[in-house]
């Protein structure tokens, strides 16, 4: 199942707290970038972002985004809009 415009869309809007989100399609699904490094993505509805130290401290859920993937974290409350920028942030740092 792939991701719905419409989702990608909310998603999209729910990151605008942040400056420098970038968003590239990918077979179905959504690649998410954060000042040009690959945080995350959008897949079959879910946003996942890639698992790092500094944001293990939010204990989210480890999903796969698609089959033989390595898991992501599952960012299960995208309704409030100042812990996901948290996340991104957090998630950021760690890839650097």
């Amino acid at each position: 199942m792939a991701t719905s415009k419409e989702y990608k869309d909310f998603i999209l809007d729910q990151l605008n707290l942040l400056d420098n989100i970038t968003c590239k399609a990918m077979m179905g699904e959504f690649l998410l970038y954060y000042n040009g490094t690959l945080f995350g993505g959008i897949y079959d509805d879910r946003l996942l972002v890639k698992i790092v130290e500094t944001n293990k401290k939010y204990n989210m859920q480890e999903q796969l985004p698609y089959e033989s993937a390595k898991p992501m974290y599952f960012v299960e409350d995208v309704d409030n809009k100042d812990v996901l920028k948290e996340i991104v942030i957090e998630t950021y740092k760690g890839l650097k």
